[in-house]
């Protein structure tokens, strides 16, 4: 298996993003030999494993041309990538899983050693960050594969196995109470500094990130264990959690540690989807020229379904780049790289979740429309440091627009409107959904992962599908286990294709996603 842990921490701090699997043997190196490394070290290997452990370095294969197309962000205009019409190329997500296994989970398990509050008390509040973020990091990872090397990552052992999805999620609420504890008994300090891009090392915000992580994990589990899910959703609710821009988790790219989007837009790979289209036109939507910018050649903001044949994609002049929408004005120049924010979590999610909680009957200590219409102007707030006027709030708030037709949809993908319906619940669920995937963008990865758990928002078929398992009515469950799997661990893959429950397919659903 390919799975390095951190071997010199001079060396992975300092070296390329692939140095670690091209440059050491490939095995699972034990932790226990390392010597101690200073406060000063520590820092430096924290701001890798966040910058790293979320792919800000490396967003285009695990996130562009995966998870953005399958929740109808964007669509592919490029015809050599066939990720849109549901192939899952093998190279590019095996370099994913190389990327995480081949450099943070080691990183990690030797900064949670580093900081062991049993062996250095006075690092307790690093190594609970450390812990939060890393249920954040894995819980990323098992939502695309179910099954993933977690409790023995950094075992010393040539293979690793997998461990079931239910359990993972399962620890991760122990692991959190465990982090959250230290955390709370050290309100008002500060851990890592400067090296920590998201918060500057601020607890009290750390506090009320893993709460809101909670609340997120206790959603993606309702649909397996709805008491569990109910009993940490009002947990984190009761403890706090992002409620205004304050709160957002965005992690400060710099020249050191850069945004990929600026890089990306001029290779003009993809567009504005039709799903996405469909609603931002037909709301009127404020944030609209933000999100994305208009076409070239009319000044129209305008999309396409997903999974166009590479015949349409040559021939159709509708889908040439100029005709269609791009990223937002945000993006440009490329040296908006160095200055962005990443989003890494942000308070329109938490207020959705709890939206969706109050319809469940959970105590979410505010009424679904209420939590609703809050995270419409939490998502507003955020845009205004992109020009978003909050005068426009109100009048879009009580909007009776719906979604509509676009020029390669006759359909629109909904007939909701924005202003919410507390008297129909199924009506509402779609709007809270809808409202939710706008104020996740551009965090695919996290939109893919709740829209599969809710079936909500509607999306658009795709054109083509060019995976036998996958009509194209449906979308992908998960991503399937990686080459370089088969060939250096294969007894483990083997078995974490039974704790899987069915074969290693993009139709399968993961534990959190029963039919």
């Amino acid at each position: 298996m390919k799975l390095l842990s951190f071997v010199s921490a001079v060396l992975l701090v300092t070296s390329g993003f692939f140095g670690c699997t091209e440059d050491f043997e490939e095995i699972n190196t034990d932790q226990r030999s390392l010597t101690e490394l200073d406060a000063a070290m520590l820092g430096n290997l924290f701001a890798r494993i966040q910058y790293r452990g979320y792919f800000i370095n490396y967003h285009q294969t695990p996130q562009t041309l995966f998870a953005d197309y399958y929740t109808q962000y964007t669509t592919n205009l490029q015809n050599a990538f066939p990720s849109d019409r549901y192939i899952q190329v093998g190279g590019w997500i095996d370099g994913c899983w190389r990327a995480f296994y081949g450099d943070i989970a080691g990183n990690l398990g030797v900064l949670l050693e580093q900081t062991d509050p049993a062996e250095y008390p006075d690092r307790a509040t690093m190594w609970a960050i450390a812990k939060i973020w890393s249920v954040a990091a894995f819980e990323r990872i098992s939502s695309y594969w179910g099954p993933i090397p977690y409790s023995q990552t950094n075992n010393g052992e040539p293979s690793v196995p997998y461990d079931k999805q239910e359990d993972i999620y399962r620890g991760f609420f122990p692991t959190l109470d465990e982090a959250l504890g230290i955390l709370n008994a050290n309100t008002g300090g500060n851990a890592y500094g400067d090296n920590d891009q998201i918060y500057g090392g601020d607890i009290d915000k750390w506090i009320i990130f893993g709460n809101t992580l909670r609340l997120r994990l206790a959603m993606r589990v309702s649909d397996v264990d709805a008491g569990l899910a109910q009993t940490q959703a009002e947990k984190a609710v009761a403890d706090g959690v992002m409620e205004d821009k304050e709160h957002n988790a965005l992690f400060q790219c710099t020249a050191n540690s850069y945004h990929n989007m600026p890089r990306m837009l001029p290779w003009a790979e993809f567009r504005m989807s039709a799903t996405m289209e469909s609603i931002l036109q037909g709301y009127q939507d404020p944030r609209m020229p933000l999100m994305y910018q208009p076409a070239v050649t009319d000044g129209e903001y305008r999309g396409a379904r997903n999974g166009y044949s590479i015949e349409s994609l040559g021939t159709i002049p509708e889908l040439l780049p100029d005709n269609l929408s791009d990223y937002g004005p945000r993006y440009v120049p490329v040296s908006q790289q160095d200055v962005l924010p990443y989003e890494i979590m942000w308070s329109p999610e938490a207020w959705f979740l709890r939206a969706e909680g109050a319809l469940k009957g959970w105590n979410m200590g505010v009424s679904a429309e209420d939590a609703y219409n809050n995270g419409i102007e939490a998502s507003f707030e955020y845009w205004t440091d992109w020009g978003l006027d909050m005068g426009t709030l109100q009048p879009y708030q009580q909007s009776l627009n719906t979604p509509v037709a676009t020029w390669d949809a006759p359909t629109p993908i909904s007939d909701v409107p924005v202003r919410f319906d507390a008297g129909n619940p199924d009506v509402a669920l779609e709007q809270i959904h809808i409202q939710k995937w706008l104020g996740l963008w551009p965090d695919g990865w996290e939109a893919w992962a709740d829209q599969r758990r809710a079936e909500l928002p509607k999306r658009y078929d795709v054109m083509v599908s060019e995976n036998p398992n996958v009509p194209v009515n449906k979308m992908p469950r998960r991503i399937v286990f990686v080459e370089s799997e088969y060939e250096q661990n294969d007894e483990a893959v083997e078995a974490a294709i039974g704790l899987l429950g069915g074969d290693d397919k993009a139709s399968t659903r993961l534990w959190w996603d029963p039919q």
